[in-house]
């Protein structure tokens, strides 16, 4: 029998599971349910709070490479329960994804939610899109000022939301703003109470 989770655990890593005492666990895992191979309204909701992730591709000769993929939050969109998809806007001009992709389509999408220590690991196949203008369009954010080149879209084969463990807790500048704000502004309805008593 196979299960989604054999994307990755290959014969090789079921052996060292064996070997350091972890396969039961994941053997259990696998025969209740084990990991998701469609686009679920959790992961959807997860995917709003993103506005950055990690893109992993290989060459034809197995050379991995990971990109760094930025954008307003919720730019990485689910188009079916099957697909995501992302505007891919101009960079540094190296194109080694879009190269990979070209000869190997197996890719990976590294997700991780640093305010709820969060991550979510996502395999499958992605392709390039250049000749679909309204998919293209429909995926652009006219307010994130890029250069909008062409869309990828990815097939999910299986995901996985994995451990908290070692995730150190992070906040963006406006994370921050949202709790500081408030507190300012009390600051100052407090401060300017005191001006006036003193008056």
């Amino acid at each position: 029998m196979t299960y989604p989770s054999d994307i990755v655990f290959t014969p090789a890593v079921k052996k060292l599971q064996e070997h350091y005492k972890s396969r039961n666990s994941y053997a259990r895992m696998e025969q209740y349910g084990g990991w998701n191979t469609q686009v679920t309204s959790d992961l959807i909701q997860f995917l709003e709070k993103i506005d950055s992730f990690y893109f992993g591709t290989a060459n034809n000769n197995g050379q991995p490479y990971i990109q760094h993929r930025g954008g307003p939050k919720g730019f990485l969109k689910a188009i079916d329960n099957e697909h995501l998809a992302f505007a891919d806007y101009s960079g540094n001009m190296q194109y080694i994804s879009i190269g990979n992709l070209s000869e190997n389509d197996q890719a990976t999408i590294f997700l991780m939610h640093y305010p709820s220590q969060s991550r979510i690991k996502i395999w499958g196949t992605a392709k390039v899109i250049t000749d679909d203008s309204e998919l293209i369009k429909s995926l652009h954010d006219p307010s994130y000022k890029a250069k909008l080149e062409r869309a990828i879209v990815f097939k999910v084969k299986a995901w996985d939301i994995n451990c908290r463990q070692h995730i150190k807790q992070r906040f963006t500048v406006e994370d921050i703003e949202k709790i500081t704000t408030p507190l300012y502004d009390k600051i100052k309805l407090l401060e300017e109470r005191l001006i006036t008593k003193k008056d």
